[in-house]
């Protein structure tokens, strides 16, 4: 009896999958529905309520959640007061997709406009702390283009 060899990476996954920690994961999957119209894919509630592992998908990409849990060393960015880590979302459309996330309850850090490397771009912080950028591309740029109005910003 022969068997089928494991994946180390699964199908429905990427190599490489963001995973919050997030005060109140339940409602954060909530929010993200709404927001991000976001799809649950699982839960797994621990016997004390709280969430030990959950995976949504977000514009197809998996991002896994667990709630907070200090005795664990898993800080949210609420205890942490923030967070270093943006996450990037390419969407069809920048201008639709941060309007949603707004009215879900989420807060422009930067708001939408052309940026110089071809990406109609904005940056949010959802109600959990977690900080977001999402963009749209609208034109290639060249490295070059991209250097010289670098260059050109500081002028």
């Amino acid at each position: 009896m022969s068997k089928a060899k494991i994946k180390p990476v699964p199908d429905d996954m990427h190599t490489i999958t963001p995973h919050l920690i997030v005060d109140g994961a339940a409602a954060a999957i909530g929010f993200y529905q709404k927001a991000f119209n976001a799809q649950e894919v699982m839960r797994l509630p621990g016997p004390n309520g709280k969430l030990m592992h959950a995976t949504i998908r977000i514009e197809g990409s998996p991002v896994m959640l667990v709630d907070e849990m200090p005795e664990w060393g898993a800080l949210s960015p609420k205890s942490l007061k923030g967070s270093p880590v943006t996450i990037h979302i390419f969407v069809e459309d920048v201008d639709a997709f941060v309007a949603r996330a707004v009215a879900a309850g989420a807060k422009i850090t930067m708001p939408v406009d052309d940026m110089f490397w071809g990406d109609r771009y904005g940056k949010l912080e959802d109600p959990f702390g977690h900080q977001w950028s999402v963009a749209t591309q609208k034109r290639q740029v060249s490295m070059e283009e991209m250097q010289q109005a670098m260059q050109n910003m500081g002028a």
